[in-house]
């Protein structure tokens, strides 16, 4: 398992190579206010998927925030209903 799993890294690794040597051309980006910056085009596909992935890992990371917050208020609203059911009925004590 491990030699496959290291030629399956051997093989992507030779593939973006090949994708890289193949968009080296450089090619101009514009910007506002005709300014341009000029790179090869496997940077800015590399920058641009960089960016992407690290927004989408951002949103993901604050959806997972939000869900663990409401998930605490959830439980800590359980646990009061379930202390005042306790206090507020004594005739559960007696039945046992």
């Amino acid at each position: 398992m491990r030699y496959v799993l290291l030629f399956f890294k051997l093989l992507v690794f030779a593939l973006l190579l090949g994708l890289a040597l193949q968009n080296s051309t450089v090619v101009p980006f514009y910007l506002f206010f005709g300014q341009a910056w000029q790179a090869p085009l496997i940077v800015l596909l590399l920058s641009f998927f960089v960016v992407g992935t690290v927004f989408g890992l951002t949103a993901g990371f604050v959806y997972s925030l939000r869900q663990r917050r409401e998930l605490s208020a959830l439980k800590k609203e359980l646990r009061q209903q379930t202390q005042a059911k306790v206090i507020s009925d004594p005739s559960d004590a007696i039945g046992q």
